[in-house]
Parts: structure tokens; C-alpha cells; sequence
């Protein structure tokens, strides 16, 4: 059952994937960011409020954390958030290639039992696939608390072959950038003793570049 007042920012699957990005906005933006699993909603408003120009689309299944992103744009009058309360796997594989501009993962839950790791969002398929729906030169932000994860993503995000870490030192990953605010999420670990770790990777060049009318006719509207 979709949360009452959500139904003017939702967005299903089956219209991701007919219509693509562009029509899904009016004005059409000037590019289109995702972030997986915004939880509470305060990062994606947060982005959005200082980005009038950009779409953002965001995805989350959790009935509180659709309230609680439906608070935070009606308390700031916020236009341009698209939110798809579906699985986000689906969500990727419906996504235009080279589609995105910026896309976050922040604090993704962990799955700690060794059972349940292959529910751990950030993982070598999930990677090829932001891959193909990243722009060359687009950035990619992970974010998370948890040392056995972080190895993870080190493993299957900083190292994958289409993707550059952007760290130059220890600081690069153990602050917050200034345009990255903190969420209770983040804040709830650090209160029990989780430092948190910031990951920024760029989607390097492809050998073979896909024209900017090819991004249209997908629906990039780029």
C-alpha cells in the first residue's frame, strides 16, 4: 500500500522502464542522480533543495523511511525528487546506460551473518551495473560504519576496472565532504562507536563512448 500523498512523487517500475528519466520531470533537469535506499529521506532532500537542476531518484521499500522522505519534501516545498518504492536491483536494470551523474549508497545494511551476505547490496553484479548506467566521469558515493563491509566494497567497488577512487589520503575517506550531510543513520553509529567510512569513485572513460543522442533516445535526456 502506498503512503498517502506519496503518489504525486512515485514512480513503478513498468513507467521506468517504458518511458525512461526524462519524462518523468517537468522542467526536464539538467541531469539525473540516484541514491539506493535513502532511509529517513534527509540526504535526497538535502541534495535535492540545493539542486533545483538535478532529477533525483530515489529508492526505498520501508514504509517509515517513505513517510518520513514525504515530510521532509513537503516541509521543503521540494520539486524534484522521483521515488520508486521497489527493490533497487530492478530499478538498476531498468535505468538507461550512461543515464546518471551521481549516484549514492550510504550505509547500506551490512547483512553480518556470514548467510546472509549475498543480501549485501554493493557487490560485483550491482557494480557492473552502475557501470553501465553511470556517465563517463560520473561519481559514485558509498558510504558505511561497518568494517566487514567496507572491505567489500574496497574489494568490489575501488578496485572494479571502470572506476577510479578519487581518495589521495586517509582523510579523503574519514571526512565528510561538506556537500555530503550526515544522516541518523550515520549518526546513530557514531554513537555507538562506529566511525564512518566515505567513498568516492569516478566512472573512468569508456573505450567506446555512447553519443549523446543514443543517451536520449534511452531516455537520458542528457
Amino acid at each position: 500500500m502506498l503512503v498517502d500523498g506519496l503518489d504525486k512523487f512515485a514512480v513503478s517500475l513498468d513507467r521506468l522502464e517504458q518511458d525512461g528519466l526524462a519524462p518523468l520531470f517537468d522542467p526536464m533537469p539538467r541531469a539525473y542522480w540516484l541514491e539506493v535506499g535513502f532511509g529517513g529521506g534527509e540526504h535526497i532532500a538535502w541534495q535535492a533543495a540545493r539542486n533545483p537542476d538535478i532529477g533525483l531518484i530515489g529508492c526505498e521499500v520501508f514504509q517509515n523511511g517513505l513517510v518520513s522522505a514525504l515530510g521532509h519534501i513537503r516541509a521543503g516545498d521540494i520539486r524534484n525528487i522521483r521515488i520508486v518504492p521497489d527493490d533497487a536491483r530492478l530499478v538498476l536494470e531498468m535505468l538507461p546506460d550512461a543515464s546518471l551523474e551521481r549516484a549514492f549508497v550510504l550505509f547500506p545494511d551490512p547483512w553480518p551473518k556470514a548467510r546472509h551476505h549475498k543480501r549485501r547490496f554493493v557487490g560485483m553484479e550491482t557494480m557492473d551495473q552502475f557501470a553501465r548506467i553511470m556517465k563517463d566521469g560520473a561519481e559514485l558515493r558509498l558510504g558505511t560504519d561497518d568494517v566487514a563491509y567496507l572491505r567489500v566494497m574496497l574489494a568490489t567497488a575501488c578496485d572494479h576496472p571502470d572506476f577510479e577512487w578519487l581518495a589521495k589520503g586517509p582523510k579523503d575517506w574519514r571526512e565528510r565532504p561538506e556537500d555530503w550531510p550526515q544522516t541518523r543513520y550515520e549518526a546513530k553509529g557514531i554513537e555507538q562507536g562506529r566511525p564512518p567510512t566515505f567513498l568516492r569513485l569516478r566512472r573512468k572513460p569508456r573505450r567506446n563512448p555512447i553519443r549523446s543522442d543514443q543517451a536520449d533516445l534511452n531516455g537520458g535526456g542528457l
